[in-house]
């Protein structure tokens, strides 16, 4: 079945203090994110989101191709808006370091509003879990490129 980016956008809602899932993919799932130091580059900008007070991060996975990020939307900034902020920082970086001006990410991106802590816990334990599932490593502590205020 065929998509347009647009066609993410469609029911997006940004709610201030609300809680998101959001997952973004790089550019013909390139594994840019398999080089320990370009991970680190994106870790930077999600934490940079934090530092501005447009989110309150409570865990990501960096996969080598994609990155699963929840957290709290906080401050006067739509969701699209924080994700679009991540995403360039991260390629201007990304760029720079590599000496290109290569596409980094996949248009648009999904997103999950959180709304029980249920559906929460599901998300949390899906996210952590990412290197486990793809077979990356055997343990979650042996991953490098994750973090969750709960472990």
């Amino acid at each position: 079945m065929s998509y347009h980016a647009k066609d993410l956008r469609k029911g997006r809602v940004s709610l201030q203090g609300q809680s998101y899932f959001v997952t973004a993919v790089t550019h013909e799932r390139t594994p840019l994110f398999k080089d320990f130091y370009n991970a680190r580059i994106l870790i930077n900008h999600l934490k940079q989101s934090d530092f501005n007070q447009f989110t309150s991060t409570v865990g990501f996975v960096v996969m080598p191709d994609h990155f699963h990020w929840v957290f709290n939307l906080s401050g006067d900034i739509s969701l699209s808006d924080v994700v679009g902020r991540v995403k360039g920082g991260a390629s201007r970086s990304l760029n720079l370091s590599l000496y290109s001006s290569m596409k980094i990410w996949q248009a648009g991106f999904h997103d999950h509003c959180i709304r029980s802590d249920e559906d929460f816990k599901r998300v949390m334990r899906y996210t952590v879990a990412n290197p486990l599932r793809a077979n990356i490593v055997t343990t979650v502590g042996d991953y490098p490129h994750w973090d969750c205020i709960y472990l």
